[in-house]
């Protein structure tokens, strides 16, 4: 198949730190007026339920932003090809 063009298309793959970042500020700011934890225990489940909410917010505002402002994101080129005679459907 040859290359018949190129689209810009948003650079997935980097959203994944962008993602971190995000909701990782989301909890910050939604637990700053906690108590400090003085003891350290395996079952946190307000703290677990804080990080799922965090994480849901920031992927909530990216998908909406991918879906709406685009061009605030890194672009890629990524090829389309166009299928030759010997590869078309008959």
């Amino acid at each position: 198949m040859e290359i018949a063009g190129y689209r810009r298309q948003v650079d997935l793959g980097r959203l994944g730190p962008t993602l971190v970042i995000a909701s990782s500020l989301i909890l910050a700011i939604r637990t700053a007026k906690w108590p400090r934890i003085t003891t350290e225990t395996a079952a946190q489940i307000d703290w677990d339920l804080e990080v799922e909410q965090a994480v849901r917010m920031a992927h909530s505002v990216l998908s909406y932003l991918l879906a709406k402002s685009p061009f605030l994101f890194q672009h890629k080129d990524v090829p389309w090809y166009q299928p030759s005679e010997d590869e078309s459907p008959q």
